[in-house]
């Protein structure tokens, strides 16, 4: 085999490898995506819920911000 033959087959190996490494990290990807869409339907339907049993999660959220801005800054607890 000549030399330029074996540049030429080590570039094929190395085109072929990427190619297959994408095709893989894809299906990777879109299972990944259709689990991120499960648990975000799992989400919605317990934040339903707790919105139908009266529980308001935007006022929480707002009083746990609050919460937060009014403690003191790190530099000052560290002084």
């Amino acid at each position: 085999m000549a030399k330029t033959e074996q540049k030429v087959d080590a570039q094929a190996e190395k085109i072929g490898f990427h190619k297959g490494s994408l095709a893989t990290l894809s299906k990777e990807r879109e299972e990944l995506l259709r689990i991120l869409q499960i648990v975000e339907q799992l989400m919605q339907m317990h934040v339903k819920e707790l919105k139908d049993m009266g529980v308001d999660l935007v006022a929480q959220a707002k009083d746990e911000v609050k919460n937060l801005k009014s403690k003191r800054p790190i530099e000052d607890v560290l002084r």
